[in-house]
């Protein structure tokens, strides 16, 4: 039995490429602890590993599965058009369509909401420093007494 340079190639490939859809699989976590390995027992693989993890954007990615992400969605994000793979129902494309429009306008909604729960907080902090800065102001105006009916401060 012969095996070509090519087979062992393709055996390479397909074992790392295997254990990248596992690890992949396992989360962000699982690629920094393989990391860290690697780094204990031989650095350089840590290293190559560390490199790797940058270079394929792993590192900072927030997706669990970064590379399916916005496979469905073309990339679809605040901002940019809705680009969605069609499903080929347009039935269920325009009810899905029709979705994402009203849950874009409930966040946008939300979002106003928030803005004006914070602007009225901040109003009221606002309020309540100017009271009590006020308050204090008047204090020592009443504590001097009143010079006419011959009380002292001092006394």
């Amino acid at each position: 039995m012969t095996t070509t340079t090519t087979d062992v190639t393709n055996q390479a490939y397909g074992w790392l490429s295997r254990s990248e859809a596992w690890l992949d699989s396992k989360g962000k976590g699982a690629w920094i602890a393989l990391m860290v390995l690697g780094f204990i027992f031989f650095w350089p693989a840590g290293l190559a590993l560390l490199a790797y993890m940058i270079w394929s954007k792993r590192m900072f990615s927030s997706h669990k599965h970064h590379r399916n992400h916005g496979a469905a969605w073309g990339g679809c994000g605040r901002g940019q058009g809705r680009h969605f793979r069609s499903s080929g129902n347009t039935a269920f494309d325009s009810y899905k369509e029709e979705t994402l429009r009203r849950l874009e306008q409930e966040q946008q909604d939300f979002e106003s909401f928030l803005g004006r729960l914070r602007d009225a907080k901040d109003k009221a902090e606002f309020d309540q420093f100017m009271d009590e800065r006020s308050r204090e102001a008047r204090a020592p105006k009443a504590e001097q007494g009143n010079p006419e009916d011959g009380s002292s401060p001092f006394a």
